[in-house]
């Protein structure tokens, strides 16, 4: 439609309110529907930063393009198609979303809360975490044997298994010619099903053949997929019984493609008018497939003394194809409940038979309502990677929630997948804090994937290094399979690209905020901003979590107003009036008490010795002992035992290797030598008080500086190191970061 130009009053929304609507909008009439869009002014007058949520990245991200290009067209007086964008964005919407079968599934572990990452752009899914991780692509699940998907595939082998146990099937075999194959038809009496060996999705199929000719057009189809046999047809109609495990969960009958004679419209029109139906599409995203015109259907229409001009009179049911299908234009209508005990029994040894986990078992018989015996039926095939959307949202009757059914063989009750995961955060003390929940965890046996500012640590072994403490790393930690247990911290600049790497965590730390770090970048130029981007982990604590918080910093111990979970506070002081408070209702605190790091809850209370502590050097190094209190919070909110947490504060030293860096202290020629990794005010007046607290005759520093911190951020920095040492040596590292 043609658009008038959208003029901006002072006192009305900017386009850039008009630009997050309109994502919204086109979503949302393209079928994805979205609610939530956020639009915000930075500190830069005009200009504005906005959120639009997606339920596919490709969609929100063309409709952000699309609204940006209508947004464009009105102000110039312009054209913009409307139905073409939205056509575009259903259409890609189609192609990347999950399709129904895996979907369901999805849907299934979303509702027990089990997280769930999309490994390909198809139907590759990995449901939990690390070591309690499962998989699955479309219906199959990770414990399926290649060698049992292969003999499903073969027709003639699983019908020789299934014969062998007992199951009825019918006759014939693989033939190699349209002649050999004729003289099958004629060993085994008419009439017929020509199919491939080993096909899928009905593909090639042809059944109730009762002429050369027929077969003839039949083979050729089959021959084109592969190895061609030829089988006994069997009366009656097809049912696809779903086997999950050891139970039959859900059944169709599937009813081949058809259209019922008006009078007056041709078949090829009646065709054209089923296919019309909105819930008909071209692939397996919607409940039903188009009925497709081709070969096999005009054959079939001869059969019945029909061609695709011809009018059927009013009533009469003229059927495109014999095979029942979905994915040939089939419809399904549900049976669960009808199926005898003893046709489920059958369904349930095909499966175990052939060795698969989820099994589509095709059955074709006059009912199922009695034992296949009763009515000479039998199990034509069976299927690894069934199609679920038949029994999902079948034509007619009741759908199924057969999902759920799959998720419940992967998990067990009250199993959600999760490992425990921990996300440190803060300005300072973070990487420290991260290496030691680490390796307390690591001591309680457990194995541990790490990330932080160093690298990727899983089970001991680094796996990767550089700056790894955005949500990417994260996500590569909980797709180890051998992570026990992970740490992440969790920095600013990952949060603000791509959030977080998780959905939510069993503990988030946060060791301070103080004056602050990065100011002045992404928009965020005070400490409130910042702590409101750090409070993010807090925000996504699990119920039965905990966040523990610094009860000094006031901006830090605010955060517990949005914690979903509980809190745990830490401060040196006993006395500190948060902490007190906390304490005094009975709640979890770890504080400083007589040499010792205390954990207090109620009446209950545990203790460790500084002394004890050989990362605090005896409880010396005030930021190190406030380092010790967060891991030991945290670890206590995982629930390690006592004697363990003991054992590992012990075992922790802060040398170059444990954490370089990070307070190392070396002796060298007599002189104590300190590398620190500081880069904030804060920090070095944390580095200035522990140094203070060591003797020396005297003291020197060298001092380099990031290039993408504020000059007011340097020299500050820089004022604090030079008032407290006697010899001060400038040096310009390689971190210059986009400037000297």
């Amino acid at each position: 439609p043609q658009l008038g130009p959208l003029r901006r009053e002072p006192d009305q929304a900017s386009l850039a309110h008009v630009l997050e609507i309109a994502t919204l909008a086109l979503q949302a009439q393209a079928g994805c529907p979205v609610t939530f869009s956020r639009t915000t002014e930075t500190t830069e007058a005009g200009t504005y930063q906005v959120v639009v949520e997606y339920t596919e990245e490709a969609v929100g991200r063309r409709a952000l393009t699309a609204a940006a290009d209508l947004i464009r067209a009105a102000l110039a007086g312009g054209f913009f198609d409307v139905e073409g964008t939205l056509t575009a964005l259903r259409e890609l919407d189609e192609d990347v979303r999950l399709g129904p079968s895996t979907g369901s599934i999805v849907q299934a572990a979303v509702a027990r809360g089990i997280p769930y990452r999309r490994l390909t752009s198809g139907s590759l899914v990995q449901f939990g975490w690390g070591s309690r991780q499962r998989r699955i692509w479309a219906a199959e699940i990770d414990s399926t044997s290649a060698v049992s998907e292969s003999i499903a595939q073969d027709k003639d082998l699983t019908k020789t298994l299934l014969r062998a146990a007992g199951v009825p099937v019918p006759w014939g075999r693989p033939v190699d010619s349209a002649d050999e194959a004729w003289t099958v038809a004629q060993e085994i009496g008419l009439p017929v099903v020509i199919k491939p060996q080993d096909g899928n999705q009905g593909k090639g199929v042809t059944v109730n053949i009762v002429s050369r000719e027929h077969l003839d057009i039949a083979y050729r189809v089959a021959a084109e997929i592969g190895q061609v046999m030829v089988e006994k047809f069997l009366p009656g109609s097809d049912f696809r019984l779903l086997v999950v495990g050891d139970r039959l969960v859900a059944a169709a009958r599937r009813d081949p493609p058809q259209v019922i004679g008006d009078g007056q419209h041709t078949v090829r029109e009646l065709v054209d008018m089923v296919n019309s139906d909105p819930r008909r599409g071209d692939g397996h995203a919607t409940s039903l497939t188009k009925i497709r015109f081709d070969d096999i259907a005009i054959a079939r229409l001869q059969i019945q003394g029909l061609t695709a001009d011809d009018v059927p009179e009013k009533g009469r049911r003229v059927v495109l194809r014999n095979n029942a299908n979905l994915s040939t234009g089939g419809s399904a209508t549900d049976v669960t409940d009808e199926v005898h005990p003893e046709v489920a029994a059958r369904a349930v040894t095909a499966a175990r038979m052939v060795g698969l986990e989820i099994c589509g078992v095709d059955v074709v018989c006059e009912t199922v309502v009695r034992p296949l015996e009763e009515t000479g039926g039998g199990i034509v095939e069976v299927n690894a990677a069934p199609g679920l959307r038949m029994h999902l949202s079948p034509s007619y009757g009741k759908g199924r929630d057969v999902g759920e059914a799959v998720i419940s063989r992967l998990f067990a009750p009250g199993e959600d997948g999760r490992v425990p995961v921990v996300a440190v955060t803060g300005t300072n003390g973070k990487t420290t804090t991260t290496r030691l929940i680490a390796h307390l965890l690591a001591a309680s046996g457990l194995r541990v994937g790490m990330t932080n500012t160093d690298g990727v640590h899983v089970n001991g072994r680094q796996t990767d290094s550089g700056d790894c403490s955005g949500p990417k790393s994260a996500r590569n930690v909980l797709m180890h399979p051998e992570v026990d247990a992970a740490v992440f911290e969790t920095a600013r600049g990952g949060v603000l690209r791509e959030g977080l790497g998780f959905d939510r965590c069993q503990v988030a730390v946060v060791t301070n905020i103080g004056a602050g770090d990065h100011l002045g970048l992404n928009y965020i130029t005070t400490v409130e901003d910042l702590a409101v981007l750090k409070r993010v982990i807090v925000q996504n604590v699990a119920e039965d979590g905990y966040a523990v918080l610094n009860a000094t910093d006031p901006n830090v111990a605010r955060m517990a107003a949005v914690c979903p979970g509980s809190v745990i506070y830490f401060a040196a002081d006993a006395q500190q009036p948060v902490l007190a408070t906390h304490r005094a209702q009975g709640l979890r605190c770890v504080f400083v008490e007589d040499g010792h790091i205390v954990a207090a809850e109620g009446s209950w209370r545990e203790r460790v010795a500084l002394r004890d502590v050989p990362l605090t050097r005896n409880g010396s190094i005030g930021f190190q002992v406030e380092n010790a209190m967060a891991s030991v919070a945290a670890v206590w909110g995982v629930g390690l035992d006592w004697s363990v947490i003991r054992a590992g504060l012990a075992s922790f030293v802060n040398d170059a290797d444990n954490a370089p860096g990070r307070f190392n202290v070396m002796d060298y020629r007599g002189a104590t030598v300190i590398a620190d990794y500081g880069h904030n005010p804060d920090a070095m007046r944390a580095l200035v008080a522990a140094v203070e607290g060591m003797p020396a005759q005297r003291r020197s520093v060298v001092i380099s500086g990031a290039g993408d911190r504020r000059d007011e951020d340097i020299r500050e920095q820089t004022q604090i190191l030079g008032d407290a040492f006697d010899d001060v040596i400038l040096y310009q590292d390689a971190c210059q970061r986009g400037r000297e």
